[in-house]
């Protein structure tokens, strides 16, 4: 990793984001239908219920008893038992498929760009823009820059771009990124 990542505006929860690869995806998979501060802060507020982050824990811990950890105030995510569903699929198959170290998404066979991001679409809950989203995260602040990422990324690999939580760093940058995605949203509406 390059740099210290700010995504949510908590120390503590950055931390956790900035050294914990798995904290990291499983802050991508809660970005939606939430903030991207209260997204990319959940990963904390489970390792602070379960001692820590650990995929294989969480890939074999209890649903009903996961769906509560999640659910308590203040919540994991804003639907919190579907998200704790999705944690639990993940981890699993991080678990199954890499033996529970995220990094070998990005380091088997020495992958490039647009085989990282089909390997993160494969995983439940990344579509094509979570992953291309994280991919471009992975570039532009984590380190992670596999030949071919940003275009696999599409646009959110851009240099200079303002999309995606791929390119908060700060206070300023996260209102410009809030600024283009709701011209985003107001473009859209005007097409229907």
């Amino acid at each position: 990793m390059t740099r210290d990542l700010w995504l949510t505006g908590d120390p503590e929860a950055d931390a956790l984001l900035s050294s914990d690869p798995f904290a990291l995806l499983v802050g991508m998979l809660l970005d939606q239908q939430v903030t991207m501060e209260s997204a990319f802060a959940g990963p904390q507020k489970i390792a602070e219920r379960m001692g820590g982050l650990n995929v294989r824990k969480i890939a074999e811990a209890d649903p009903e008893e996961f769906s509560e950890l999640c659910a308590t105030k203040p919540a994991v995510h804003r639907y919190p038992g579907s998200m704790a569903g999705r944690i639990q699929a993940v981890a699993q198959e991080i678990q199954a498929t890499y033996g529970g170290d995220v990094t070998r998404l990005w380091t088997d066979d020495d992958p490039d760009g647009p085989t990282v991001l089909r390997r993160l679409k494969s995983l439940p809950g990344f579509g094509a823009q979570k992953a291309s989203i994280f991919l471009a995260l992975l570039g532009k602040q984590y380190g992670v820059q596999p030949e071919g990422w940003r275009e696999a990324a599409g646009s959110y690999g851009d240099a200079d771009a303002r999309r995606s939580i791929a390119d908060v760093t700060d206070e300023t940058s996260l209102d410009e990124v809030r600024t283009t995605k709701k011209a985003m949203k107001a473009a859209a509406k005007k097409k229907d």
